[in-house]
């Protein structure tokens, strides 16, 4: 399908999903995702009603209901997503993305037939990568798994586990050997979290909520039937995960900025401060800024879409996106005055301008980290993009040095 027909295919898609969204989101989610059941209750039903209507997983293979949707599909469908301010899909994002998207890999047949369908029934899976001593160095991991017969005796920790409280399931790399490189010892299984010896404590955060999640595992048993590629193959598959596809992220969180400029605009008219020349200057410049941010994610994916995407494109994308919410958030406090410094009910499952200035000032830090540091991207972005001279990987400082 080319030219004005996939143009008005494409114009049909979003009509569609308009009016479906328009007879099927919910109301009110906002106000009553104060509290962590009725976050939960809302994601999970949410999530449901996305996969009945078809449009839960757009990024999955056509042989899955609701997938097989072009690039260019499954942008107009966040971009509605995002205009009809529904809740993002936090609870279930691993599960969709991460956890989707290996097993599409690398699980065998059986395993697929057995867990794909429990994702789109609303099974919970998080991520058990990290640890304390192995966090940008993957490589380090320790927690130790021990062959038994047909099942792996696992004991360690894991740390930063995103929504880790709530899962079922768990992708989970641990060390099955110490010989050879770091890498070559590492395995990948899959983890039942309600297995005995499965510990999950939440963590909580400076701003109220409790996202993460540590885990400790004490001679948990795992299936050796629940591994994923071999023994010693768990780097490879872990790094699938690692660079599975997460879809338009970041072009639906952009077009979510843009759709909360009325946030800064209503409370400069509530401050009185439109004649406030400093005030209106900042907000113009902002605006230009989320502009800016929403153009860049369209180019990103245009590229993609034509397949000149160049590596370090999607770190100009995740820059611009993580400095352009501080700099909102950062607005918004500084206008909210003493006020927006109260503490207030978090609104869950929200984005990062909920209008509550302080958690969204505060939360717009974790994305100057989450999905690799702004120095990282900018590191990539340089050596990929510019052309520069890579870090050395090791140096000593002179003596003397000061």
């Amino acid at each position: 399908m080319e030219g004005q027909a996939l143009t008005d295919a494409l114009d049909g898609l979003r009509q569609e999903v308009r009016q479906w969204l328009a007879d099927h989101a919910p109301q009110g989610w906002r106000e009553r995702s104060s509290s962590e059941a009725a976050f939960l209750q809302i994601q999970r039903d949410w999530f449901a009603k996305l996969v009945e209507g078809g449009y839960a997983v757009p990024h999955w293979p056509a042989q899955w209901p609701g997938g097989g949707r072009s690039l260019a599909e499954q942008k107009i469908l966040y971009e509605e997503l995002a205009r009809a301010d529904t809740p993002r899909l936090l609870l279930s994002f691993m599960s969709t993305y991460h956890a989707a998207c290996t097993l599409f890999e690398w699980a065998s047949e059986e395993q697929q037939a057995l867990l794909i369908p429990r994702i789109l029934a609303g099974e919970i899976w998080c991520q058990g990568f990290s640890e304390p001593n192995a966090g940008s160095d993957l490589a380090n991991v320790r927690t130790r798994a021990e062959r038994v017969g047909d099942h792996y005796v696992v004991n360690g920790q894991k740390l930063w586990s995103t929504m880790g409280q709530f899962a079922d399931k768990c992708l989970l790399l641990v060390r099955t050997s110490q010989d050879g490189p770091k890498q070559a010892g590492l395995t990948y299984l899959l983890l039942d979290l309600k297995a005995p010896g499965v510990t999950a404590r939440p963590i909580h955060q400076i701003h109220g909520d409790e996202e993460f999640a540590e885990l400790f595992l004490d001679n948990v048993e795992i299936p050796v039937a629940d591994r994923l590629g071999a023994e010693g193959q768990g780097w490879a598959v872990a790094q699938s995960t690692l660079s599975s596809e997460r879809g338009l992220t970041l072009l639906e969180l952009s077009a979510r900025l843009r759709g909360a400029l009325w946030r800064l605009a209503d409370l400069v008219r509530a401050q009185g401060r439109e004649d406030d020349s400093g005030i209106v200057r900042d907000f113009g410049r902002l605006s230009a800024k989320v502009d800016a941010s929403c153009a860049v994610a369209d180019q990103f994916l245009a590229n993609r879409i034509a397949g000149i995407e160049r590596v370090g494109d999607a770190s100009i994308v995740k820059l611009s996106y993580s400095r352009t919410l501080r700099e909102f958030t950062s607005l918004g406090i500084r206008l909210g005055g003493i006020d927006a410094q109260y503490h207030s009910p978090i609104t869950f499952g929200g984005g990062m301008e909920t209008g509550n200035w302080m958690a969204d000032f505060m939360n717009s830090y974790a994305w100057t980290i989450a999905g690799g540091s702004d120095e990282v991207q900018r590191n990539i972005i340089a050596e990929r993009l510019v052309g520069m001279p890579r870090e050395p990987k090791s140096w000593t400082l002179k003596e003397g040095a000061a």
